[in-house]
């Protein structure tokens, strides 16, 4: 006897279609919701209400929701393409939120 084929389980199996469609799509709804979340967690900073120094250097605050949200992401999206996609959403808010008046102010 020969060796026998190595069978092709559901794990090895791609989630695309033969058409080239996604098998179990992500409902709009729940997209749209991911992504709010992601913009209010990368707008969370802590602020400091006096310009204080580290090392000779501004300390303006920390990006809490930001770093949360990179581990909260990482460890619930379980597509790829999405993932990147929140990754760059929540930097890109949490850049542009340093420079406005948002966030908890101590």
């Amino acid at each position: 006897m020969g060796k026998a084929k190595k069978r092709n389980y559901a794990r090895n199996r791609t989630q695309l279609s033969r058409r080239g469609f996604e098998k179990n799509p992500e409902a709009d709804g729940v997209f749209i919701l991911k992504l709010v979340l992601t913009v209010l967690l990368g707008s969370f900073w802590i602020k400091m209400n006096v310009p204080a120094t580290i090392a000779g250097v501004p300390a303006a605050g920390v990006p809490i929701g930001l770093l949360v949200g990179l581990a909260l992401i990482h460890f619930t999206e379980k597509r790829p393409y999405n993932r990147r996609t929140f990754y760059a959403v929540i930097v890109m808010v949490g850049i542009i939120s340093y420079f406005l008046p948002s966030g908890i102010v101590i």
